[in-house]
């Protein structure tokens, strides 16, 4: 394993998040989200690449490949760090996708994230949820949750991962963390025992169909604080989207359990930033009366946006709102922020109201 050991050193020295392996092409790096190819490289072999695959697993993990000619795993190398690994075939060859996960503890200060986060993490039950894209900080934002959970207060946290990608130390609180595939066969399994073993936290690695849905939404019924992720891009599309994971008949119950449990929704997307990485933009969801009203009445969810634009004093914050802090910070450049905006053109219109030069207006088409 010598070969593939070296390839994730060279990664995380180059202080990459991803590493593309694909036989027929050079290694492939993600450096600031943009992918590298890394020419200087040899091309790898169809032999070599199912090879070093086969390597980093062990016999159960081979035989679920082979079976179902996909896999994810966790994977580690001492003194360089733990990777999720997702093995899959195409075209008839095997790639690969390895994603450098951080073992180092970060605070949600540490992390930029507003400071709502910890308040939803101190919220003795309910269900508080973590979306965006692929690659966007969920998983990290989850970690320094549970750490800051860990660290403040006394509890049973139970996580149940596909894999486990952090792992956490006993603080304040046990910490058990079950792995899909090899602690538990599935997350709704794990989930229908879960009750039985007195937790008072439960992470759930990813909602993934209308059974995980449900059993999390029950479990946070009956009086746990709940942790997910969705991968969707904002608090309007999570709520739809964990409403049509149902049935049009069960939709309106569902609409009365997650108005009932729901504590928040983070949805983190980042963005590069001036001084070299990448920042986290932040909406948050925090659920009030009028947000509440606006999940169980259909034909007004689509007025969460204006609820979350209006709801400062809660701690809410959609993304134009934390894009255009992040510009007024000097964090971030008004081309960049205006590109990963949600609404372009109220975004605009809000620069435009700080009163920047005609030069910055011109670069992203404000005037």
């Amino acid at each position: 394993m010598a070969e593939i050991d070296g390839l994730l050193k060279l990664m995380s020295d180059r202080g990459s998040s991803d590493l593309h392996l694909k036989v027929g092409s050079p290694p492939a790096v993600r450096l600031n989200g943009k992918l590298v190819v890394l020419r200087d490289l040899p091309t790898l072999g169809a032999e070599a690449t199912n090879q070093l695959a086969l390597g980093m697993m062990d016999e159960r993990q081979q035989a679920s490949f082979v079976n179902h000619c996909e896999i994810d795993f966790a994977y580690s190398v001492p003194g360089v760090g733990r990777f999720r690994v997702n093995v899959f075939h195409q075209r008839g060859s095997v790639g690969m996708t390895l994603r450098r996960v951080s073992t180092d503890r970060c605070s949600i200060e540490d992390l930029g994230l507003p400071p709502v986060v910890s308040r939803l993490a101190d919220e003795p039950r309910g269900l508080v949820l973590v979306t965006g894209t692929a690659g966007s900080g969920k998983t990290t934002t989850l970690a320094a949750m549970i750490d800051h959970i860990n660290h403040t207060r006394e509890g049973h946290i139970v996580t149940i991962e596909d894999p486990i990608e952090v792992l956490h130390r006993d603080d304040k609180c046990i910490i058990s963390q079950r792995e899909i595939g090899i602690d538990t066969d599935s997350y709704a399994d794990a989930l229908r025992h879960v009750v039985r073993q007195d937790p008072d936290v439960v992470l759930i690695g990813e909602m993934r169909d209308h059974e995980t849905v449900s059993a999390a939404l029950t479990a946070a019924e009956i009086g746990n604080l709940v942790f997910s992720t969705l991968h969707t891009i904002d608090a309007t599309e999570t709520i739809n989207r964990i409403i049509d994971f149902f049935p049009p008949y069960q939709q309106k119950q569902i609409r009365l359990m997650l108005a009932s449990t729901l504590k928040g929704i983070v949805s983190l997307r980042l963005i590069p930033s001036i001084n070299g990485g990448l920042v986290p933009a932040v909406e948050v969801l925090v659920m009030t009366g009028t947000v509440r009203e606006y999940i169980v009445d259909s034909e007004k969810t689509y007025m969460i946006r204006d609820a979350m634009e209006d709801g400062e004093y809660y701690g809410m914050q959609t993304f134009d709102k934390s894009l255009l802090s992040l510009y007024q910070q000097g964090r971030v450049t008004l081309e960049d922020a205006t590109a990963m905006a949600g609404n372009a053109h109220d975004f605009k219109i809000k620069v435009r109201q700080l009163g920047v030069t005609a030069e910055q207006a011109a670069q992203t088409g404000i005037y």
